[in-house]
């Protein structure tokens, strides 16, 4: 179009559009109401300034084309920030401006969903993020609803911070609260998707954590929304900001320990049978809400839903997470970061193995994945527990939390942080907070989360099966089977 108005006009109007529209453009990724204002009232002004100087019928035509220049730009940048718009028109106008460090919305409010023991460690973090203000929770107990509400009034109180924290039972209804900028979702896995789903529906970014969903499915979906709303999501794979994990990956990124042959990344044991008994379900939990989507036939057990004893912490971590049907054991819990760390390394980010073989079938006698690029991830305790071990032609490395070893110095890293709190670690949220306000994706983003959670799901189909699967990343789904 500007260039049809230099062609109809004169190359310094022309270049003028042309200079204008790209302005408005760059300015939509972070104003997007002042961007389309700016597209709609631009072209009439170029039109007042062409009438003014050329007289009315001589630059009709080209009046035209400013006009229909202006509203092209403003149709497209409403498509664009059409979720903004709704919002807009619910009320939420400070939704339009992207938060931006020194603005008059220089504070991100989080509200927590799922309230357990390990969002007290996620709270412990970002609360000690200066421009983040946790502002309001959510969970079916009553019991983790009062501890994390007093936890949070206290540090506000402690520090003399001014805070109003609301406290809500269903997440819709704090999903519904238009100042609330992102939310930290924290519940058993089987409540992920549909949580972070109807988040990035109602326009809040989304700290998720792993395994980032239930099934392969749900991942899908979930990708979808993200993208669909323009959406921010971190994957809580918080292992890829700790310093030995991001040595590790880049030693054999790098490819100093040459041609890679085999991983040994142990998790643990996978899922088993649901046995503990049945029990009565106490006046302060709601259980069908915790249930959700899982069937009304699971009955509740204490060390599913933990009690709090001394020193106010969870009686033990939520039990939901080693059985079938509740939970992917092993394999899903601590899969989700040594397989992903594994993949990290090897460069299968967005991708995955081609085949997995239960123990039964495989040389090593426990659950083997094969990449396309001949490398086997073999899920075999080498004698350091939770961890991954990387064999290359030039030597071999060995990483788990808080603990480094090599075949050689030369590889290992300047220090290692033996008291490290692993499960509070304020750089994995300060990338999810930085990505809010730049709109760029962090450094564990929804398809990544999504690749390493599928191959601790397909891990468990293939124990389930007891023989091997052929399995297509790219496609995601097991061939000719």
């Amino acid at each position: 179009t500007s260039l049809g108005v230099i062609l109809m006009l004169n190359w310094q109007i022309g270049v003028t559009v042309l200079i204008v529209a790209i302005l408005i453009m760059a300015l939509s990724r972070y104003v997007s109401l002042g961007s389309i204002i700016a597209a709609i009232i631009y072209p009439i002004l170029l039109t007042g300034y062409i009438m003014g100087a050329r007289g009315f019928e001589t630059a009709k035509v080209e009046s035209q084309y400013a006009i229909i220049t202006g509203i092209i730009m403003a149709l497209l940048l409403i498509m664009k920030h059409r979720s903004n718009i709704k919002r807009l028109l619910k009320g939420n106008e400070n939704k339009l401006f992207s938060k931006k460090k020194g603005s008059a919305n220089d504070k991100i409010n989080l509200g927590f969903i799922g309230l357990g023991q390990q969002a007290i460690h996620l709270m412990n973090g970002f609360i000690t993020i200066p421009e983040v203000r946790i502002v309001a929770g959510c969970d079916i107990y009553d019991i983790k609803r009062d501890r994390f509400e007093q936890r949070v009034n206290k540090y506000y109180a402690d520090n003399k911070i001014k805070n109003k924290f609301t406290m809500y039972v269903r997440y819709e209804e704090l999903l519904a609260r238009p100042d609330i900028d992102a939310v930290v979702i924290a519940t058993p896995d089987h409540q992920h998707a549909l949580m972070a789903i109807a988040a990035c529906k109602a326009g809040k970014d989304v700290y998720l954590e792993k395994p980032l969903t239930f099934t392969v499915y749900e991942g899908q979906r979930l990708i979808e929304a993200v993208r669909a709303n323009n959406r921010i999501l971190q994957t809580g794979s918080m292992q890829r900001s700790m310093d030995e994990f991001i040595h590790a990956a880049n030693i054999v990124r790098e490819g100093k320990l040459g041609k890679i042959s085999t991983m040994y990344a142990f998790a643990g044991e996978g899922p088993k049978p649901y046995t503990l008994p049945k029990q009565e379900v106490p006046a302060g939990l709601d259980w069908d809400l915790w249930l959700g989507p899982l069937p009304a036939s699971i009955h509740y057990n204490h060390e599913v839903v933990p009690l709090i004893v001394e020193h106010d912490n969870d009686e033990c971590w939520g039990a939901w997470r080693w059985y079938k049907g509740l939970g992917g054991g092993f394999t899903t819990d601590w899969g989700a970061h040594m397989f992903d760390i594994g993949q990290w390394m090897i460069g299968k980010d967005l991708s995955g193995p081609t085949e997995i073989l239960p123990p039964s079938a495989s040389l090593h006698r426990v659950l083997t994945y094969r990449y396309d690029n001949g490398i086997e991830m073999v899920h075999k305790n080498v004698g350091y527990g939770q961890s991954v071990k990387v064999i290359g032609e030039n030597g071999w490395i060995m990483v788990k939390r808080g603990k480094f070893e090599a075949s050689n110095p030369d590889l290992m890293p300047k220090t290692v942080d033996q008291k490290a709190v692993y499960e509070t670690n304020v750089p994995h949220y300060q990338s999810f907070i930085d990505s809010i306000r730049s709109r760029r994706d962090p450094s564990v983003p929804v398809e990544v989360g999504h690749s390493s959670c599928v191959v601790c799901t397909i891990g468990n189909i293939a124990y389930e099966l007891n023989r091997p699967l052929e399995w297509n990343p790219i496609v995601q789904k097991f061939m000719g089977d």
